[in-house]
């Protein structure tokens, strides 16, 4: 079902009490979307326009993946068979980015969580809610040909068909608690990811100015 079973670390680094303060007034934005919804390119764009910092998890990941360390292996292998790397990784490496900008006015977080547990994780260690979660829609093969065509422009290992649609199965099964959680706490928001670049885009900025 996506889960990956490895000896990286389950549960995130729980945060001192001066970092949860760094992490009280700051605008959280979660970013949901299937690889090649279009999130991360807009959400470069909605962190120029509003001085946000932009952590792009599946970014954090790559980097990890191809920096050659123990971890970054074992990342690397499963994200290449499109399984889910543990919670663990992913809740440090977040905050670890979110705290390394202390002054931002806010923070898109695109890419998460992928699962339930992430959620949750993520109000345990940092002590509060994101503002709002925005959710791209879009098909399924929509997403599996833009993710195709970045693969081969970016050399992206992980954006191989068999290994994208994989993962989009994965974010399906996965994600859909996740939105049922946000939804029941009334902080979903979700845009249309097919249309033209610049109507999404408006779209984005409505939800972020709706919060300000």
């Amino acid at each position: 079902m996506g889960l990956c079973r490895s000896k990286l670390p389950q549960m995130g680094r729980p945060l001192r009490p001066q970092e949860k303060d760094i992490l009280k007034s700051p605008l959280i934005i979660f970013v949901m979307g299937g690889p090649g919804c279009g999130k991360g390119t807009q959400c470069k764009n909605m962190a120029t326009k509003y001085g946000f910092c932009h952590v792009g998890l599946g970014q954090l990941l790559r980097q990890e993946a191809q920096c050659g360390s123990r971890r970054g292996r074992k990342i690397r292998d499963i994200m290449l068979q499109g399984l889910l790397v543990p919670t663990g990784v992913i809740l440090d490496m977040i905050s670890d980015n979110m705290l390394s900008c202390p002054e931002s006015r806010g923070f898109l977080i695109d890419g998460f969580p992928r699962e339930l547990k992430q959620a949750k994780e993520f109000e345990r260690i940092v002590g509060r809610a994101p503002n709002i979660v925005i959710v791209f829609d879009c098909s399924m093969e929509t997403m599996v040909q833009r993710a195709l065509c970045r693969g081969q422009v970016e050399r992206r290992a992980d954006d191989c068909e068999s290994a994208i649609r994989q993962r989009l199965e994965t974010h399906y099964t996965m994600s859909e608690p996740v939105l049922t959680f946000y939804q029941q706490k009334n902080l979903l928001r979700n845009i249309l990811a097919e249309e033209a670049p610049e109507n999404i885009f408006a779209k984005c900025c409505s939800v972020i100015e709706s919060l300000q």
